[in-house]
C-alpha cells in the first residue's frame, strides 16, 4: 500500500477559507477550492530526500568559497577571483553596501535557510518537536524570499556572455560547486512542505491566523501605497542614471540598464537582451501596475474578477525577485574586470537605486494582504 499523509483541517492563509484536507498520496497536493492556493504537497520519503539535498547544498556551498570562481584575461593581463575575493573588490571600490547585499543574498542567507531546513528535517526524522524549532521555521520562511543563489547564478551566466567578446574567460572549480549548490538548494525547497512541518511542530493544533480587522486592512493598504510611491521615485534614477562605468584605455563609458539591453541586442545576444529587458524593465513596471491596481480595487471596492486578480498577484510576487539579475551582473563584472586603465568596470549610482527598487517592490507585495480580495467578495456577494 502506498504511503499517505493524515487528514486534517487547514485554514488558507491567503483567503481564510477552512479546508478539510484528505489523505494525500504520492505526488498529490491539497489546493484551496476558493483561491487556488497550494496548502500542502506530498512526495514519498520527501523528508529524507529534502534533508539529503539540504546537506548536499551546504557541502557544495562550502566548496564554492575557497577555489577559483572565474578568470579574466585581456591584453596580456589576468585577474582571478573567488567568491569572498569578489566581495573584497567591491569593498575596495567603496561599494560596501553592494558587497553586503550580494554576500547576504547569495551566500549568507541561503546558508542560513539550508541550516534551518537541516535542523527541522533532522528533528522531524529523528527527534521530537521542540518549541525552539518553531522559531527556526519562522526564520526559514522569513529569509527564503531573500535567498537568491539561483538568481546570482543566472547573473553570472549573463556576465559571461557579456564579456566573452572582450577577453578570454575561464571557469574555476568554485563555479561548478556553486552550480551544484544552487541546483541542490532549489530541489530541497521544492520538496520542503512547511505545512506538514507545522502540523508536526504544533501536534496538529495549528495557531489561528490573526483575523483581518478593519484597522489591519487599512494599515495594509496604507503601507502598500507608501512602498509603491517610494518604488516609483526609485524607478527614475534606477533607469536614468548609469548602472556601471566601463573604462577602456582611459576612456570612461557610462552604461544605463536600457543601454546595456540595446548593446546586447546589437551584438546578437537576443535571448540575453530579452532576459535583461524583461527582468530589469518590464517586471518592475508590471509589479507597480498590478499592485497599484489591486490596492486601488480593494480600497474602493472595485474588484471584478478576484480569481484572476489573485493569479496576477501570485505571478508578480514570484517573479519580482528575479529583477536582481542586473545588480548581480554589475557585482560580478566589477569584481572580475579590474585591469587598471586598460579595462576596468565600476558600479554606477543606479546600481543601488535599482537594488532598492527591487527590495521595495518585494516588500510592497508582502505587505499587501490577499485576504482583502476574498473578504470583499464575501461582503459584496448578494
Amino acid at each position: 500500500m502506498s504511503e499517505t499523509t493524515s487528514s486534517c483541517e487547514l485554514i488558507c492563509s491567503q483567503c481564510e477559507a477552512t479546508v478539510n484536507v484528505p489523505h494525500l498520496q504520492h505526488k498529490q497536493r491539497a489546493v484551496c477550492p476558493r483561491c487556488g492556493h497550494t496548502l500542502s504537497i506530498y512526495h514519498k520519503q520527501d523528508y529524507a530526500l529534502c534533508l539529503s539535498l539540504a546537506v548536499s547544498a551546504l557541502f557544495f556551498l562550502c566548496l564554492s568559497l575557497p577555489f577559483n570562481f572565474l578568470s579574466f584575461r585581456a591584453s596580456g593581463q589576468q585577474n582571478n577571483i573567488d567568491l569572498p575575493g569578489g566581495l573584497s573588490v567591491l569593498i575596495d571600490q567603496d561599494y560596501l553596501s553592494l558587497a553586503i547585499i550580494t554576500g547576504l543574498a547569495t551566500l549568507v542567507l541561503p546558508g542560513l535557510v539550508l541550516l534551518g531546513l537541516t535542523i527541522l528535517l533532522w528533528g522531524r526524522l529523528f527527534a521530537t518537536p521542540q518549541n525552539w524549532m518553531k522559531t527556526v521555521l519562522f526564520w526559514v520562511e522569513v529569509l527564503m524570499p531573500w535567498s537568491m543563489a539561483e538568481i546570482f547564478l543566472l547573473g553570472t551566466l549573463v556576465s559571461l556572455i557579456k564579456i566573452t567578446s572582450l577577453a578570454d574567460v575561464a571557469i574555476g572549480m568554485s563555479f561548478y560547486a556553486f552550480v551544484l549548490f544552487s541546483v541542490c538548494m532549489s530541489a530541497a525547497l521544492f520538496y520542503f512542505d512547511d505545512t506538514r512541518i507545522k502540523i508536526w511542530l504544533y501536534n496538529g493544533d495549528l495557531p489561528q491566523i490573526k483575523p483581518l480587522s478593519p484597522a489591519a486592512a487599512s494599515l495594509s493598504i496604507q503601507r502598500t501605497w507608501a512602498l509603491l510611491f517610494t518604488a516609483v521615485l526609485l524607478y527614475i534614477p534606477a533607469n536614468a542614471l548609469p548602472i556601471m562605468h566601463t573604462e577602456l584605455f582611459g576612456n570612461d563609458e557610462p552604461n544605463t540598464i536600457m543601454g546595456g539591453v540595446i548593446s546586447l541586442w546589437q551584438s546578437g545576444s537576443y535571448p540575453i537582451a530579452a532576459v535583461i529587458f524583461g527582468a530589469s524593465i518590464l517586471i518592475p513596471i508590471a509589479k507597480l501596475v498590478v499592485l497599484a491596481g489591486l490596492t486601488y480595487a480593494v480600497q474602493y471596492h472595485e474588484l471584478t474578477r478576484p480569481d484572476r486578480q489573485i493569479r496576477y498577484y501570485r505571478f508578480i510576487e514570484f517573479i519580482g525577485r528575479w529583477s536582481m539579475i542586473d545588480v548581480f551582473v554589475v557585482a560580478i563584472l566589477v569584481a572580475l574586470i579590474q585591469l587598471g586603465s586598460t579595462l576596468s568596470i565600476y558600479p554606477g549610482p543606479a546600481a543601488l537605486a535599482f537594488c532598492a527598487l527591487v527590495f521595495v517592490t518585494m516588500l510592497a507585495a508582502m505587505t499587501f494582504d490577499t485576504r482583502l480580495i476574498w473578504q470583499q467578495r464575501t461582503v459584496c456577494t448578494p
